[in-house]
């Protein structure tokens, strides 16, 4: 089992910056993959951001391109997004995501588990 604790957002002013941070702990050792999706108000949930732990491959949703930035405590499994020209749109509550992988090598299977949620609002 993975435990992650987001911690972080709160109210911002549209222009403005902010940062997330999320926790892994448990059975962290097999982690592939830590990332940010968010869920708006009457929307589905979607991806922001990804790290991979063991080369820090990051991948982006083009909606924050240039605007945000996700990286990851090299000795510990914390993942951080930064988050910088927010706009209204980005009013969501985001969520801190890991892949953690199971299985012997020849046959792996993985499974995801998700934090609790922080909320973001941008106000303008």
């Amino acid at each position: 089992q993975v435990q992650l604790v987001e911690s972080g957002g709160g109210l911002v002013q549209a222009g403005g910056s902010t940062r997330l941070s999320c926790a892994a702990s448990g059975s962290i050792r097999s982690i592939t993959v830590m990332g940010w999706y968010r869920q708006a108000p009457g929307k589905q949930r979607e991806l922001v951001a990804t790290i991979t732990t063991d080369t820090s491959t990051t991948n982006y949703a083009d909606f924050v391109k240039g605007r945000f930035t996700i990286s990851r405590d090299m000795y510990a499994y914390t993942v951080y997004l930064q988050m910088n020209s927010l706009t209204p749109s980005d009013t969501a509550v985001y969520y801190c995501h890991a892949v953690r992988r199971y299985g012997p090598v020849e046959r792996p299977y993985t499974m995801g588990y998700w934090g609790e949620g922080t909320l973001i609002t941008v106000s303008s």
